[in-house]
Parts: structure tokens; sequence; C-alpha cells
């Protein structure tokens, strides 16, 4: 190849560096543990933390019934994790410095955002976590999830982690009484994959794959936040392998 080409030809994009951001994201833990649960809401702890792949690409789903619920949930994991969130939550007063800080993943809802896509699978291509909340909004009980989760894991063969969060409500708050009520509790559930033959999926299968997920988050949670997962009985896992 000629000189002329080597400096014509595109230079791939750079690859995701979680390590460049873990020194700020340790910092950001800390306040989380020692001023946000200590002082803006009440945190009982998590369950099922030894399901949590220790390396290797993974993806988080979870149920969002508040605005706390990825911070709780970043909190409870023994690793760092990029979280997926609206463009609106970098805008919020004070808060929306934490997403910018962390280098959250800004998605804009409107429309399939093809750059925040791009560089979840990039921090999956690193061997890092994504966080994802499916609902795409807030939510008391499950609404229908999209079909991000799906995507993303066909794409990359990484793992889904379920994450059940409750107890959140009415959280960040200075409230009393609400912070000697009831805390915020994530019980994380086992890992799967979907099937091989599910890596290259269509818009059909991946919504199957993506019902299918969102009935096992639904079995994590109590009754009444199931939602449209309410009926367990119709739950099926025939693009699921558990690990």
């Amino acid at each position: 190849m000629s000189e002329s080409a080597r400096i014509l030809r595109p230079r791939p994009a750079p690859r995701y560096d979680h390590s460049a951001l873990e020194k700020r994201r340790h910092i950001l833990r800390w306040m989380i543990h020692n001023i946000g649960f200590r002082i803006l809401m009440r945190y009982d702890g998590a369950e099922g933390v030894e399901n949590f792949p220790l390396q290797g690409p993974a993806i988080v789903m979870i149920n969002h019934i508040a605005f706390v619920d990825p911070i709780v949930v970043m909190a409870s994991l023994p690793r760092n994790v990029v979280p997926m969130a609206k463009v609106e939550a970098f805008r919020i007063p004070l808060w929306g410095i934490f997403p910018w800080l962390w280098d959250v993943i800004p998605v804009h809802r409107e429309t399939v955002d093809r750059k925040a896509l791009r560089k979840a699978l990039d921090v999956l291509d690193a061997g890092e976590v994504v966080l994802v909340a499916p609902e795409g909004t807030r939510n008391p009980s499950l609404q229908r999830g999209k079909v991000g989760v799906a995507y993303l894991a066909s794409r990359t063969s990484a793992p889904v982690v379920p994450a059940a969060v409750t107890g959140t409500e009415g959280f960040p708050t200075l409230n009393p009484k609400r912070l000697r009520g009831p805390g915020a509790y994530v019980h994380i559930g086992r890992p799967f994959h979907f099937r091989v033959e599910s890596r290259k999926a269509g818009r059909d299968l991946l919504r199957q794959m993506t019902d299918e997920a969102m009935y096992v988050l639904a079995s994590m949670l109590p009754p009444e936040r199931r939602g449209v997962y309410a009926d367990l009985s119709k739950a099926t896992t025939s693009t699921i392998s558990f690990l």
C-alpha cells in the first residue's frame, strides 16, 4: 500500500477506555454510599450479588420505578457499569452533573438512537457492562419492554443480568418520615444468554426475546409491580438459556 493510501485510509473508531474513568467513578460511588444512602435515601441492601459476572461483557436490565433506580443498582454491583439514560437526565438541575461525570450513555427516546447503540456496543466489545431500563421510562409496574436489550445481546453474545428494584419510590428526599420507611432493595437474578440462533435476530424475534427477558424480570418482582407481565403462566424461555 502506498504512503498516500495509508494517509487517506479512515482510522478505526477509538476503543472504549473503561480504565480512564475508573478513578472518577470510584469517587462517585463513595459519594453515593456515604452521602446519598445516608442523607437522601434509605438503602436496605441487595441480594444475589454472587450472580453477577466479575469479568467480561454483560447487560444489566432493570425495572424503573424512580429516578434513583439506576444509581441504586450501580452502587449495588461489584463492578462499575455504564448506564444508558434519557438525554433529559443530563439537564436536571444539580443532578444532571452526575451522568455527565460518570459518562452515562445519553439516549434520545423519540427515535432509534444509533449513536447510543453504537456506544453501548463499544462498551460491551471492550468487555464491560451496560445498564439498561427496557421500559424506557419510569412506571410503578412493568410496561412493555423495548427491544434494545435483546438487540445488544444478540449482536454481542453478552449475558443479560436481571436486577429487580423495589422501595425506591419517593427518593431522593429530605422527608424524615420517608427516610424511616422501607428503603431501596435490589434483587440480582441469574444471568442468561439468548440462544446462538438468536444472534442475528430480526424484529419479530427481538420482540419475542424481549418479552421472555421481561417475564424473567417480572418473576423477581412482587405481583403488584409486574404490570403487563403479571400473568407468569404466559412466560416462555425458548430463546433463553440460563447460566
